[in-house]
This record gives structure tokens, sequence and C-alpha cells, in this order.
């Protein structure tokens, strides 16, 4: 088998495993379905490690299906495109959708008959959507995956129909993210008449052969691309667009929350950096400076809200969720500096921020599972007999927070010193924001699982979102627990270490970000022509610097969370937050109307501060 077979076979494999569970699955036994779903699953990891593994570093490989390859540089067939980076986000994808799999066994209490095996398919069908926007090389056809994606993600949340809580916020996270989708569309269908090509790689070459012709760049392009990174952005939960993630989250089951933390969001950075590289990184679309310090401030700004609003919540998956909001800034921030060094370390921070996030939902999902609660405040003390997953969220809180030797302490210091080379500042933001997101997760952990300090009492003016009465996601929870529900997050946290203390994967990632930025090189090899070689990876591994930062951030959150748990309680928490949180903590109304305008805000706001500096 050629290596570009294992291109389609990498999208196909789940969308037929979906299919036969939909259909199977309504006569199979429980223990049936969950068996089919595992192989399958099984089956995509090992379909994109042989993908991987047959990728050269340095290059791409290239399927146009049905052999509908360019002539002349123009095509109209369906291409999928693998590099390092590309093809291991989606094999980051497959392996938590197995992960999340084995999690889920026995987690649903899901009949047999019509509705049976329906939430492993759904979960198949979401790892179809995302594989295939890791790997399209069209911009339509990321279109039509990022709305596979997204309708999946839809019925995911809301999958328990019988409580109208996730109803509400899978009903904003579709609404949201389908207005977002359809932007990208209008962006599309622009560049498509201004260039008559969908692929990513053709729109690249017409846009710059229009500027090599003398057509300097006009507003079509410049509103072109405010609308077409629209999609990628609220997927990313780029501030302001990130107001529907902590809303879904909320009231997700554990095992989804375990997916749209822990890969999809961070495929909406992707998209961005892919898009604007290949599409827009020419002499036919925007000016590096400009891109570099647009992405820059929204990085920057996402990292500093979801850290702020993460200290803020007693809610465990609220929490978790605008930790995500905060890592996704860093993670922009990597990205935007359109440079080797930032993407690797972005990569790096992805790949081990995955499995400390979706270990960290899998945990709380065992509390939910035990109590019928994430409420910080109210389930004070109650787990103390839990040890294991109390060891293991602290371990996740330490990971969050940057502690060497995790896999999201080397990103953090790669990214950490690819910013400090641009801009002085920056590391400072990554250790803030690594600080106060572990630190709010360690705080919760010391207060669940060891009853540190007195029961915090309420505040007047605390948002009602506080975890308590949730619907219990197990109908039995007097049953034993189950064993994959604690072996899952483990093997999630040692996924994180290995990142950090295993050399290969940094090298293979820093090898796969040289090819990334390599825009001639991906046009070359997409069009069938010859490339020049590719620029010398960079450095992804531990330095003193990074490993003094790292230490710091970890000693901080653990700093922030005995204080905040020792911390007598007050009523007036003083002008600071009254002034500058409170204000910030309404702004998350939970109103459908406001977040539609916070779109229209942001996109107005991206499209000034691309236009002011042309």
């Amino acid at each position: 088998m050629n290596v570009s077979d294992l291109l389609p076979l990498a999208v196909a494999i789940p969308l037929l495993g979906a299919a036969v569970l939909a259909v199977a699955g309504r006569w199979l036994p429980r223990l049936g379905r969950d068996v089919l779903a595992t192989t399958w699953a099984a089956a995509d990891v090992v379909c994109l490690s042989l993908l991987w593994a047959r990728t050269s570093p340095d290059g791409r490989e290239v399927s146009w299906l049905g052999g509908w390859s360019p002539r002349g540089g123009h095509s109209v067939g369906i291409v999928l495109v693998a590099d390092r980076l590309g093809s291991g986000l989606a094999l980051l994808v497959a392996v938590l959708v197995l992960a999340v799999i084995c999690y889920a066994w026995r987690y649903f209490d899901e009949p047999s008959g019509e509705h049976g095996g329906m939430f492993p398919a759904l979960l198949l069908l979401f790892e179809a959507g995302m594989c295939g926007f890791a790997l399209t090389g069209d911009l339509f056809d990321a279109f039509v995956f990022f709305e596979l994606m997204g309708a999946v993600a839809y019925a995911l949340t809301g999958y328990r129909i019988e409580d109208p809580r996730p109803l509400h916020g899978a009903l904003a996270f579709g609404l949201v993210n389908s207005a977002a989708a359809y932007l990208s569309l209008l962006g599309i269908g622009l560049l498509y008449a201004r260039t008559g090509e969908l692929g990513l790689a053709q729109i690249g070459t017409a846009l710059d052969e229009r500027a090599a012709a003398g057509h300097g760049r006009d507003t079509l392009v410049v509103v072109a691309f405010v609308l077409v990174l629209a999609g990628p952005l609220v997927k990313a939960a780029t501030a302001p667009f990130h107001f529907w993630l902590p809303d879904a989250h909320a009231v997700a089951p554990s095992p989804v929350c375990m997916l749209l933390s822990g890969v999809m969001v961070e495929l909406g950075v992707y998209g961005v950096a892919r898009i604007h590289r290949v599409v827009f990184g020419g002499v036919g679309g925007l000016p590096e400076a400009v891109v570099r310090d647009t992405l820059l401030a929204a990085g920057v700004l996402t990292a500093l809200v979801g850290s702020v609003m993460c200290w803020q919540q007693r809610h465990l998956k609220r929490m978790l969720a605008f930790s995500t909001v905060g890592h996704v800034g860093l993670f922009l921030v990597g990205a935007a500096l359109l440079t080797p060094a930032g993407l690797a370390g972005a990569a790096v921070y992805m790949a081990g921020h995955a499995g400390a996030k979706a270990a960290l939902f899998g945990l709380t999902g065992v509390l939910l599972d035990r109590y019928g609660s994430v409420d910080e405040h109210g389930l004070h003390g109650r787990a103390r007999e839990l040890r294991v997953p109390g060891v293991l969220f602290a371990l996740g809180a330490l990971a969050l927070a940057g502690l060497p030797p995790f896999g999201t302490g080397l990103g953090k210091a790669v990214t950490e010193e690819a910013a400090g080379r641009e801009l002085g500042w920056l590391p400072a933001v990554f250790v803030l924001v690594s600080a106060l997101t572990g630190g709010a997760v360690l705080r919760a952990g010391l207060r669940v699982f060891g009853g540190v300090g007195a029961p915090p009492s309420e505040h007047p003016e605390v948002a009602a979102t506080t975890g308590e009465g949730e619907e219990p996601e197990i109908r039995s929870a007097d049953r034993r627990l189950p064993t994959p529900m604690l072996a899952v997050p483990g093997l999630l946290l040692a996924g994180c270490l290995a990142v950090g203390v295993l050399p290969g994967v940094g090298r293979a990632l820093a090898a796969g970000a040289a090819a990334f930025a390599d825009r001639a090189g991906y046009l070359a090899d997409v069009l069938g022509q010859p490339g020049a070689p590719v620029a010398a990876a960079p450095d992804a591994w531990w330095t003193a610097s990074g490993v003094a930062l790292g230490l710091l951030s970890a000693l901080l959150a653990a700093g922030f969370a005995t204080a905040a748990v020792r911390r007598v309680p007050r009523r007036d928490t003083g002008g600071l937050y009254r002034a500058a949180v409170l204000p910030l903590r309404r702004l998350h109304s939970g109103l459908l109307g406001d977040y539609a305008a916070w779109l229209a805000v942001g996109l107005a706001a991206l499209l000034v501060a691309v236009t002011a500096q042309l």
C-alpha cells in the first residue's frame, strides 16, 4: 500500500465505523457495541500511526482522490495533504477518541434497540470530521469537514435530551459556530470569485500571480481573509468569540468535554495557521507584520481573559473550560509568531495540553459519577476517600501550570523562548496565565479531594452557575467505579509526561514545524512541482531558562492555590474585583443574543486591526 493511500483511509475508517455502529448497534448487546467501537477507533489509530511514521519529516504526502491530479496548476479534484504537523494532529485526534471510547465503557445506560450504539457512532463521526479538517488541502472541503465536526459536536453536547440544560448549551454552541462557518463560506466564495480556485495551494498561487502581474492587494482579499478566519477563530474560542465554550462544556457529557477541550479547539488554531500560511502568506496576501501583530494581540487577550475567568469559577467544568480558553491564547501566540520555533512550541504545547486537559475532564466525570456535583464549594472534603483520583487531579493541575518535565512545560518553554525573541514581555504572560489556570485547578483539588481550609462562604455577586444538583451521567451511582474511568486519565497524564521526557517527540514536531512554515515546499508538493530544501528544524528541548520559568509558574500556582484555601472569606472583595473582574464576569451572560453581538464586534475589530496597518 502506498503512503498516499493511507490519507483517504484515515477519514474513511471512522466514517464507515460510524455507519456500521449506527446500524448494527440496534441488535448488538452493550459489550458488543463497546468492542466494535473500540476496534474501529483502534484501526484508525493504526492507520494514522503508519501515516505519521512514513511521512518524511521535511516533506508531505499528497493524495488526489480519484486520480484527479492538477493539470497546468489547476484541478477540480479533492486533495488530502499530510505533513508531520497535520498527520500528527490527526493522530492525536484518533488517540483521544480511542481513549474517550474506552473511558465511556459502561458510562451511559444506553439501551439496545433503536438508539443503541449512537453515542460511539457519533464519536467516530466526530473523529472523521476532525481528521478530515487536519488533512484536507482544499478550502471548501475544510468548510465541509468543519461543518461535519460542528454538527456532530452539537449533537454530542446535547446528548442528554431529557435535560433542558444540555439542549441550551448545544443551541448556543450550534448557532454561534454555524454563523461563523457561514461567514467563512462567504469568504471562500469571495476568494473563488477572485481566483477561480478552491484548493489552498491553488488559491495562494493565484493570488501571488495576480500580485506579480501588477494587481495589488485589494479590499476583497482583506475582507476574505477576515471572513475565512472567522470559523477557525470561533472554533478555537479566541476572545471575544469564546463565550460559547464554557456554556457548552458545563452541560456536555464528560467524555465529550475531553474531546472538545482536548483537541477540537486546537484544530481551530491549526486552521488559522494553515490557511494564513498557504493562502495569504505570499506576496499576494497580507504582510506578515500585519498578521503577526493582529494575531498576537488576539492571543494575549484570549490568554488573559481565560485565565482571569478560570480563577473565578467554582463549577469545575466551567473552570476547566476557561483554562482551555487561556491556553488557546498561548497556542495562538506561538502560531502568530510565524516562525518555525513558535510553531514547534505551539505543537508540543498542544500535544501535552491534550493529555492533561482530557485527563482532568475525565476525573471531573468521576466526581459527577460519585456525588452528582461538580461544585468546588459543595464538594469540599467529600472526595477524601478518592485518593488516586485526587493525586491524578493534582498532577493534572501542575501540568497545566507548566511544571517540568510534563509536555505542557516543554511546549511552554519552547514557545516562551520564541516569543521572548520577538517581544521581551511575552514570557511574563505565559507565566501568569499558566500560574492562574493551574492554581485555580489545584485550589479546587485541595478543597475537593483534601478538604483543605474552611468551607468557602457564598459571595453575593458570584454567578449562579455553581455545579450543584447536576444530573449524574451514570444512573447507578452506588456501583463500583469502572476501572477505565481511572485508567484512562492516568494513561493520558502519562502521555503528557512522555511528550516532555522523550526527545524524539519534540524533534519530530520541530521538523514538522519547519516543513509547515515552508510555504514554497507545500505549493510545490501539492501542484507537482520541484521544491527547494527545507530550512533546518528549530530546537524543541529543555533549556535552563525554560525549566526555571516552568518551576516559577508551578510555584506561583501552588502559592495562589494555598493562599486561596487558607484565606478567610470576606464579603467585600475589594476595588480591583469590582472595577475589573466583575464587569468581565457580567459579560458572560449566557444570552445567545449577546454572543451573536460579540461575534459581530470581534469581526469588526479584526477587520479594523488589519486594515489600520495596511
